[in-house]
């Protein structure tokens, strides 16, 4: 049985039994086994195995975007808690942009230069004292971001927490930590804005997106900015609307004709229907098994190379799924 241990207030998992990352990967397993809406070419999936090269599985954020590692590493790290956490949902009708000197942007990548044009000013990140109206203008764009006041209520409960039980600074607390499921445990533990939870069949099915993104981020950061030796090679994968796609386009994912219909006539979803359950579970799976015919990678390192592959299927892909809710 796990053993949670608090210090400090901050529970911290002692036992490497308590790995929710192992249930991730059993609880989509299970759906991606039992599904009825999607399903695995897996004829398909071992000839793309045969194209991926090595040597283009890259880390997402290593381009350093809007100069992002021009800060501290504790800052750098501090923001990606924030950032990673309301990383989500971006589509709507019209999409949410925002312009820049770069031109327009959208999605993460408007969500990430927006925010980091107002760190970057601050001595410290903390948002305990803006206002909603402030976070508003921050994140001004054509219209209103989804999920506006949630983002806002997020950002405020865990810098909330940061500041009653880490003494203002999450880095201090995690910057010894170089096992992804420690940090994961850790991350999950304290910040409860990251559970991703659903049910299948009457059973749990975990898939903890934007958690798995934060430890992986805050990982590859360190062993690129540091050079310090960490282990991500327990992370399952990020299950998300884009990789789905980009699998869909590749003819990986194989959607019955009913959820064609809905994905491709842009029709929602709903949250914990077993059509995105399904859709996400197995996008694990492809990971899963992308990552037991290859050597010397991972599967956030395929998940990575998957999520940054959707330019190259952009003129066949078709719509990817709309389902509202706050985990991806």
């Amino acid at each position: 049985m796990a053993k949670l241990e608090e210090q400090n207030n901050l529970l911290i998992y002692k036992n490497k039994d308590s790995n929710m990352l192992e249930k991730i990967k059993a609880s989509c397993d299970y759906v991606s086994i039992n599904s009825r809406y999607v399903l695995i070419d897996y004829e398909k999936l071992d000839e793309y195995i045969k194209t991926i090269d090595l040597k283009n599985i890259k880390f997402w954020l290593s381009s350093n975007p809007y100069n992002l590692f021009d800060m501290g590493i504790d800052k750098i790290i501090n923001f990606m808690l924030l950032f990673d956490s309301i990383n989500y949902c971006f589509w709507g009708q019209p999409k949410w942009t925002i312009d820049t000197v770069e031109g327009e942007k959208d999605g993460s990548d408007a969500l990430l230069y927006a925010l980091l044009n107002y760190v970057k000013k601050l001595d410290r990140i903390d948002f305990t004292n803006v206002t909603f109206e402030e976070f508003s203008n921050i994140l001004k764009g054509n219209v209103d971001i989804p999920f506006l006041q949630e983002r806002y209520n997020t950002v405020i409960t865990i810098c909330n927490v940061v500041n009653k039980k880490m003494n203002g600074n999450f880095y201090d607390y995690i910057k010894d930590i170089n096992k992804d499921s420690e940090l994961f445990n850790f991350i999950i533990s304290n910040f409860k804005d990251f559970c991703d939870e659903r049910k299948y069949d009457g059973k749990n099915v975990y898939f903890y997106k934007l958690a798995q993104l934060l430890t992986s981020d805050i990982l590859h950061i360190k062993e690129l900015i540091n050079g310090t030796k960490v282990d991500y090679s327990n992370l399952v994968g990020c299950a998300d609307y884009k990789i789905p796609q980009t699998l869909r386009a590749l003819g990986i994912l194989k959607f019955n004709n009913d959820l064609s219909k809905i994905v491709d006539n842009k029709q929602l979803i709903s949250e914990n229907s077993k059509y995105e359950v399904e859709i996400r579970a197995n996008t694990i799976a492809v990971i899963s098994y992308i990552n037991s015919k290859l050597e010397n990678c991972c599967s956030i390192d395929i998940n990575d190379y998957l999520f940054l592959s959707s330019k190259t299927v952009k003129h066949i892909a078709k719509p990817y799924h709309l389902c509202k809710n706050k985990n991806y």
